[in-house]
This record gives structure tokens, sequence and C-alpha cells, in this order.
């Protein structure tokens, strides 16, 4: 009997609280909330994108610049879609805000949709252009002292490499 990962996660949790591992305020700070509230707001918000047709024409333009050109291409201007998006909001809502486009791009394709979920994913975690980006790099601005052009400086060639190595390995990994 395989029992899904989130209600495994979930048993677990309150096997720590029935043995008394953790008690409930603790378990209450642990949660980082900005993270849940941040999710949870970006889910209605991707789902309204796909009632309102916004995934459809997000996949019609990548189609337009991309399609024509195989999945290796759409799986490079997923990345690039997903790279610039971080730029403005997280990454964990730029996977949110993605992955039903990258979905909806293989599908329209006819091909396997796991590449491009792992496109998405690894884009979004690929967030070293700027300090809005990712928690983390929020983090070490002040003191690190950096600059926000010290992040573009040293973010745009890591992207770019991570891009690279990303179009040529998922697809070995996760083939279309």
């Amino acid at each position: 009997m395989k029992i899904p990962n989130p209600i495994a996660a979930i048993i677990a949790c309150l096997l720590m609280g029935k043995f008394r591992c953790i008690d409930a305020e603790s378990a209450y700070k642990a949660i980082h909330w900005p993270s849940i509230i941040l999710i949870v707001g970006m889910m209605p918000f991707a789902q309204a994108l796909q009632k309102t047709g916004g995934v459809s024409l997000v996949v019609q333009g990548l189609m337009n610049i991309g399609g024509g050109y195989g999945p290796y291409m759409m799986l490079g201007c997923l990345f690039v879609l997903c790279a610039v998006i971080g730029l403005f909001i997280s990454n964990t809502a730029t996977a949110v805000l993605m992955a039903p486009i990258a979905l909806a791009a293989a599908k329209s394709m006819g091909v396997s949709p796991y590449p491009f979920a792992m496109a998405v994913a690894m884009a979004a975690s690929a967030a070293f252009m700027t300090p809005v980006s990712s928690p983390v790099n929020t983090l070490v601005l002040g003191p690190g002292n950096y600059s926000f052009s010290d992040f573009v400086k040293l973010g745009v060639p890591f992207t770019l490499i991570v891009m690279a190595v990303c179009i040529v390995m998922i697809p070995m990994l996760f083939p279309f």
C-alpha cells in the first residue's frame, strides 16, 4: 500500500503531537507563514489565469516564439519566462504561476509535461538575478552590503549556465 506524501506528512505531524515530540505553539512558530500566504494567494491567481484564458494567451505567445522549433526551444522559452518573472516576484510565486503554463504548453505540443514542469522548478529555483527573487538573497543584501547591481552581475551568468545545463539535462532525465 502506497501512502501519498501529503498524507504521510500529516500522519507524521499528528504522531509528533500525540507523542509530545513538539507542542502546538512550537509547531505554529516553526511554520513560515509568509510563504504559506504567498502560495495560497498565488493559487487562485493561477487558477484565474486558467479560467479567463490568460494561460492560453501566454502559451499561444510561447508557441509563436518557440513552438515551431521543437520542445528544446520551448523548454528554453519557459526557462527564460520563469527567470524574467522571477526578477519581480519570489521563486515560489513564480513556480506556482508558471506551472499551469508549462503543463498547457506541453499539452499543446503533444509532449510529456514532466520536462516542462521540471524546467519551471529549476528556473524558479535559479533565482540569482535580484535580491527580490529569493528570501535568501534578501537576507544577505543588508549584512553583505551588496547592491542591486551585484546580484545582476553575478546572477545573469549563473542563470545562463543553469539554463544551458537544464536544457541539456532535463530531457535526458525526463524525456519529451
